[in-house]
């Protein structure tokens, strides 16, 4: 059996992707039903990558010295605040809302739904640590030597809650976008 713990696998399982097969990603923009709320979700998704992006390279800069305490510390709080209450809001309205109605719609990826909610509450854990982390950064705005420490150790979570968002939201986009080319929005709101 294969592994479909977010932390170890490297993708969903090929059963969970037969309608990638009907709809393969590099069709999705031409297709004439790609718009509305698909392009709404890739956005989101799209979004929490730049989200992550943006602190990596930042977090990058102050460790190299390249950028100022101040302003960092102002980027990171703005970014991470944005990122985490965004990434909270969003997986409640899949979690909640999306992932029931849309995993009724072809029972061979139902399973691939309980994976991505599993996702979800793995992602909490690292959400916590990430807050823990990013603060243990701020408390060091007054001592450079510390702060590069703390950014140090606050570079390598992010490394690892952006390989982890990734791969999610790669599998999900897999599983989600497909199953909305093939049966439409109706009922989705």
């Amino acid at each position: 059996m294969t592994d479909l713990a977010l932390d170890t696998r490297s993708g969903l399982p090929d059963a969970l992707r037969v309608l990638l097969d009907e709809y393969p990603r590099d069709g999705w923009e031409h297709d004439p039903d790609f718009d509305g709320l698909i392009r709404f979700w890739l956005d989101r998704h799209l979004m929490f990558r730049r989200l992550m992006a943006e602190m990596r390279d930042r977090t990058e800069a102050l460790i190299d010295d390249k950028v100022e305490p101040g302003r960092y510390l102002a980027a990171v709080s703005r970014y991470g605040g944005m990122f985490v209450n965004g990434l909270h809001e969003h997986h409640t309205i899949e979690d909640t809302y999306y992932f029931p109605k849309l995993s009724q719609r072809d029972s061979r990826i139902t399973k691939g739904f309980d994976i991505l909610d599993s996702d979800h509450h793995a992602i909490d854990g690292h959400l916590n640590a990430f807050v823990e982390r990013a603060n243990a950064v701020i408390v060091q705005a007054d001592d450079r030597s510390q702060l590069q420490d703390a950014a140090g150790a606050f570079a390598a979570q992010l490394a690892e809650l952006e390989r982890l968002l990734n791969r999610h939201l790669l599998d999900e986009e897999e599983l989600i976008v497909p199953v909305i080319l093939k049966f439409g929005t109706e009922g989705l709101g």
